[in-house]
Order: structure tokens, then sequence, then C-alpha cells
């Protein structure tokens, strides 16, 4: 039979508290405006799986996707403008 060995744990793995950084709540924050669009546009998805959709239905799923569309580009463009380059 073969001995299991552990490892010792790394001081990184020690220090690590179950708290996000500050870096990753400043990515969340910029990507708040996408995640909502996305929520929003679920909910729309979910309101229509119960029933056929109407053309008013169409629309605000369309209007949700569009939202989606743009918050992405918008993400994309202040990435870019924060690394320095052009998106």
């Amino acid at each position: 039979m073969k001995s299991i060995i552990t490892l010792p744990a790394t001081s990184q793995a020690l220090a690590f508290d179950g708290e996000p950084l500050a870096a990753e709540l400043d990515a969340i924050e910029l990507e708040l405006p996408l995640i909502a669009a996305e929520v929003d546009l679920l909910d729309v998805e979910i309101m229509t799986l119960d029933r056929s959709a109407t053309e008013l239905d169409e629309r605000r799923i369309r209007r949700a996707r569009h939202r989606v569309l743009v918050e992405r580009r918008n993400l994309t463009n202040r990435i870019a403008v924060q690394s320095g380059g052009a998106a």
C-alpha cells in the first residue's frame, strides 16, 4: 500500500480570509450594468416560458437583448480605455 503524503499549506492559502479583494470588487462594479441587463433579459425570457409570446413579449425580449449587447460593448470599451487601448 502506498502512503499519502500531504503537503504543507502555503502561506497564501493561510492568509485568505474569505473576503473579496478590492480589485475583485472593482471588477464586479465595472461589470454591474451588464449583469443587470442580463438579469433583466432572463426575467423577460422566464415570463414567456409558460405561455406563447405575444408581440409585446417579443418586443420586450428584443429590447432586453439589445440592452445586453449595448452593455457588453460599453464594458469592452471601458476595459480597453483602462488598459490604454482603443476598442
